[in-house]
């Protein structure tokens, strides 16, 4: 059974990997590993060691901390159901408006906020 700490770091590795545009086997090179273990960690059903976690984050280029931010919040978003960043669509959209410029990102921003007041 997956501990609820390691299907978290999972998800966080997945969701940063996917931000930047990497596939499990640019990652798991990066590493020095097989991707299938990549998908392994992604999934929560092996843990990662304290070692490799730090390879995975500098290959990642974010901190330790990374992997753990919001993990109270994840546990109670799986438990109901509404994990919207294990989306692949959502992930695709968040990847696709940090691309965008920061000028027009702004402004991309400020109308999608207008337009959901509106509705």
């Amino acid at each position: 059974m997956k501990h609820p700490v390691d299907a978290h770091v999972g998800k966080r590795i997945r969701h940063r990997r996917w931000m930047i545009g990497m596939t499990q086997q640019q990652l798991a090179d990066k590493v020095g590993i097989k991707f299938q273990q990549i998908q392994k960690y992604e999934t929560g059903m092996n843990r990662v060691s304290a070692s490799r976690l730090w390879d995975i984050a500098d290959a990642l280029g974010v901190t330790i901390a990374f992997f753990f931010e919001g993990l109270s919040e994840g546990a109670q978003a799986a438990q109901a159901g509404q994990d919207m960043m294990a989306d692949k669509e959502a992930l695709e959209l968040v990847r696709s408006y940090y691309a965008i410029p920061e000028a027009q990102r702004r402004r991309l921003f400020d109308l999608a906020r207008v337009l959901s007041e509106a509705a």
